[in-house]
């Protein structure tokens, strides 16, 4: 399945590539194509569509040189056809030309408008990407002595950031994670993933215990839902994972609010499914009934490697609808780090959708150094436990 994805990538590549060729030659032959024309045809027929939409071709695509260019290069062969035929100082001559002329400067003018647009969408594209930093900063690669990976997949294309939140911070019980899913679009969601992360950062601070930190997350989402509306109960709801790794010990706590199970992948191709023991429901929810939460406790041997993640990787679905495995695809792979992990993963899911995505993903991986394992370990492939290369 990877050589089929390998090969059908390079396909489209290679497909892309040509037609981005054509495209800036396009402008060109439009014009030969309107000297062919006309030169090929009675006199009563004009290859003038030809010339007037070479420039309007070249506005959106060029800068304004060349599209100044076009334009002139447009006008030159209308001129150069009529005193090639004669024809030089007729109506129907002079009709021509003024259209071409004309046509250019409208795209001088296209031109112009598409050039500012695209500056203001790279500001605002700008201004994103500070969003997302300021939101989800991307954490050290390594914390309290852990190999740390983060991504934050958009499913839109010039999307930085959505619903979807993770968060790390070395406290003095540990090191504590947290990743989420806020249901809800828009600017609300961003601003429930502020409230949550907030919350997260000031808690894992103070809560001696996981289920504290929970508890205050809960709080803090009603808190803030009684006071806007853009973050009641209906659509401001978040599943949410929260994870502790205490210091000098091989062991994991875990609280799961509704959230999709977290991942253990052992180092020697194992893999273990984090399931809770009894489900609850999502941060946001306590209206509809309330229980104490409890941290289950799981094994974290040296060179294993924690995934937590969004439903975004879980039911990404490819043409067939069939949904995204991520057990079934981790199973029996060896990877060096939590970068390769998340790495690897990715570039699965992309073959595995076509390269689209229905929903954002927000993936963590947390790896625990093996006795005498370097600190990154970047050069070893990533290889599956029969010894074939990935």
């Amino acid at each position: 399945m990877g050589q089929q994805g390998e090969t059908s990538g390079a396909e489209t590549t290679g497909a892309n590539r040509l037609i981005r060729r054509f495209v800036r030659t396009l402008p060109v032959l439009l014009v030969l194509l309107g000297l062919v024309f006309d030169l090929a045809t009675p006199p009563n027929y004009t290859g003038s569509p030809f010339f007037s939409a070479a420039p309007l071709v070249a506005a959106p695509l060029f800068a304004l040189g060349t599209t100044v260019l076009t334009g002139a290069f447009a006008s030159f062969a209308v001129v150069a056809l009529h005193l090639h035929n004669g024809t030089t100082w007729r109506a129907e001559a002079i009709t021509e030309l003024v259209t071409v002329l004309t046509v250019s400067v409208l795209a001088i003018l296209i031109n112009r408008v598409v050039r500012r647009s695209g500056a203001q969408l790279a500001s605002a594209r700008g201004v994103a990407e500070a969003a997302q930093r300021a939101v989800l900063p991307t954490p050290a690669d390594r914390i309290g002595g852990l190999h740390i990976a983060a991504r934050y997949v958009a499913a839109e294309a010039d999307a930085f950031i959505g619903g979807d939140l993770y968060a790390v911070q070395d406290t003095p019980y540990g090191v504590r994670l947290a990743v989420g899913d806020v249901r809800g679009k828009g600017l609300g969601a961003v601003e429930a993933v502020a409230v949550v992360l907030g919350a997260f950062r000031e808690a894992a601070e103070q809560e001696p215990a996981l289920e504290g930190v929970a508890r205050r997350l809960e709080r803090a989402l009603a808190r803030e839902g009684n006071r806007r509306d853009s973050l009641d109960a209906v659509e401001g709801f978040t599943t949410c994972v929260l994870a502790e790794i205490p210091r000098g010990t091989g062991t994991l706590r875990i609280v799961n609010r509704g959230h999709p199970e977290p991942l253990l992948l052992g180092p020697d191709g194992s893999l273990v499914v984090l399931r809770p023991g009894e489900p609850a429901l999502p941060l946001g929810m306590g209206e509809l009934g309330s229980w104490p939460d409890r941290a289950e406790e799981w094994d974290f041997p040296a060179g294993a490697t924690l995934l937590l993640h969004t439903d975004g990787l879980s039911e990404a679905r490819d043409g067939a609808g069939e949904f995204y495995d991520p057990p079934a695809r981790l199973r029996g792979r060896i990877f060096p780090g939590p970068e390769e992990v998340l790495d690897a993963l990715i570039t699965d899911v992309r073959r595995h959708t076509g390269g689209g995505a229905a929903d954002d993903m927000a993936l963590l991986a947390v790896a625990r150094p093996g006795e005498g394992q370097p600190v990154r370990r970047r050069t070893v492939p990533v290889v599956r436990r029969d010894g074939d290369t990935a």
